[in-house]
């Protein structure tokens, strides 16, 4: 059988976030050799791309005690208190370093001099920098364009992380047992050839984004489904947090609108939700109102939908709203019209979904994880800055401040030095006889990990629920299994794999939590 062309670099990226070309941005600065993978055919499909609502920095009337303050509350206050402190008082600076100053973001602005700050839930000041309502979409595009102009980066679309080079694990030499584990590289599936390479790295960075997509109502792109949890998880490096899922309390409800998102800062300028009836519901919940904490406008629609047995509830715009609905919010406008729904005269109907991750791959504030060579940024990685549940608009800051800081570290610390041959690693294995792929038994898997997630470890748990699960899933796992070793190799199957491992990870982390705090909520 032919074989894929293996590749050397100096750091290896998994995915180009804002977290992974953040991270590639300052290693390509500083001389190393960058080698970058995604998944998609498009470099820039990611969370960061339809991140809507902005990012945060410092307001007006603001400092980084109450930002930090903020941060905590919401966590409901199991963060890191030394990781907070350094989004609070180094995000300000990165934003205008390298968002602001080197890759010209426009940011939206209130008058020609000053910007425009926009507020969202858990916010005690109007802090959230934004480009209308496409930021994410914005910055991803800035970044690229500034990769590509780096003749020591190399962008590889449509690659397929399989599992990550470890030694010893896929080393021949038995000697190297005695070493420490250290990650070298990934195994990386060529999706066009359908054949897999070794990609060796002297460092690895994971920046693969979050697992929105493992659940059936989800805001991710449908590639979201975690591929870098079971990736090291599976290589041996510490997973934590993974029970604190947050759910976004408004995507669009419609049979073909895909999740799309309803950007938080929508309620930041004055929407207010309202049951079918026209009646407000939030001031029952919670004194701020449309501005509580995700995770409880999350749980309180929950309620409402399910007290009146109705699919969805309005969030309506225009009845409050003090500004000019189209400027502010084009790209939610346009995508509404297209579905009939226009905002600046009617309610939108919206319903909870699958939003964000506050666990990962455990890392100190320079993204190192526990295993040697390996370092997480962005969504993947637990830095402790969430807690319990994350802060709107603290995602983008966190994931530019690690990717930088991961890729700093490492160039200050680099050592060519490889601790391994090549000829002592092994190639990837082919099964002699290798199974066609039925598309309707993947579909199948998908749909029954999509619904478990969501019935039984979705937005209010209890512990029955979460057994029936964690029995499912298990079951699972086993056919996924076998299937996975005996098919060909593709994309969907590795995917299918990863999937249900994170289904997993996230089962049994509720489990072993019996306290119901921030985005895990658990009732007896």
């Amino acid at each position: 059988m032919s074989r894929q062309k293996n590749l050397k670099t100096d750091i290896l990226i998994i995915g180009c976030g804002i977290a992974g070309a953040s991270a590639a941005l300052e290693a390509a600065k500083s001389g190393l050799k960058v080698i970058v993978i995604t998944k998609s055919k498009k470099l820039e499909e990611s969370n960061t791309y339809y991140a809507q609502g902005g990012i945060v920095s410092l307001g007006y009337d603001d400092n980084p005690e109450l930002l930090k303050e903020d941060i905590i509350e919401t966590g409901d206050g199991i963060n890191d208190p030394e990781a907070v402190g350094i989004l609070t008082n180094k995000g300000k600076e990165i934003v205008e370093n390298i968002l602001i100053n080197e890759l010209k973001i426009p940011f939206s602005k209130s008058s020609q001099d000053s910007l425009d700050y926009a507020q969202e839930a858990g916010h005690s000041r109007r802090r959230i920098l934004h480009v209308k309502d496409l930021t994410g979409k914005t910055i991803e595009e800035k970044f690229i364009e500034a990769l590509k102009t780096y003749s020591n980066v190399t962008l590889l679309s449509d690659h397929t992380a399989v599992d990550l080079l470890t030694v010893p694990h896929h080393s021949k030499n038995p000697t190297s047992f005695y070493k420490e584990p250290q990650c070298i590289g990934v195994y990386a599936l060529d999706n066009k050839v359908k054949k897999v390479k070794i990609i060796f790295a002297t460092y690895t960075i994971l920046a693969t984004g979050g697992c929105g997509a493992i659940f059936l109502y989800t805001s991710n792109p449908s590639q979201a489904i975690g591929d870098g949890y079971a990736l090291a998880y599976c290589a041996g490096a510490r997973i934590v947090n993974m029970e604190y899922i947050q759910f976004h309390p408004t995507s669009l409800f419609h049979r073909d609108a895909d999740g799309f998102l309803i950007s938080e800062t929508v309620r930041g300028e004055g929407a207010r939700l309202k049951r079918k009836d026209g009646w407000t519901f939030m001031e029952n919940y919670n004194l701020k109102k449309e501005m509580a904490p995700r995770d409880e406008v999350t749980r309180a629609i929950y309620e409402e939908m399910t007290n009146s047995n109705s699919n969805y509830v309005y969030l309506d715009l225009a009845s409050y709203a003090n500004i000019d609905i189209k400027k502010r919010f084009p790209n939610i406008y346009k995508t509404c019209l297209k579905y009939g729904i226009d905002i600046t005269k009617e309610p939108i109907p919206v319903v909870p979904a699958a939003h964000y991750c506050c666990g990962g791959v455990l890392v100190d504030i320079w993204g190192k994880s526990s295993l040697k060579g390996l370092c997480a940024v962005g969504e993947v990685a637990c830095t402790g800055v969430h807690g319990a549940n994350r802060l709107a608009s603290t995602s983008l800051l966190e994931g530019l401040i690690w990717g930088t800081r991961a890729s700093k570290y490492i160039a200050s610390h680099f050592n060519p030095v490889a601790p391994y041959k090549p000829s002592d690693i092994h190639e990837w294995y082919y099964p002699e006889k290798e199974e066609e792929i039925d598309p309707a038994l993947i579909n199948q898997d998908w749909l029954s990990i999509r619904s478990t997630m969501w019935n039984y470890t979705g937005i209010i748990r209890t512990k029955k629920r979460l057994e029936r699960a964690r029995a499912d899933l298990d079951y699972l796992r086993h056919r996924i299994e076998k299937f996975y070793k005996e098919a060909k190799m593709d994309a969907k199957v590795v995917g299918l794999k990863h999937g249900i491992q994170v289904a997993l990870l996230i089962n049994y982390a509720a489990l072993s939590n019996p306290v119901s705090r921030g985005a895990h909520y658990i009732k007896d």
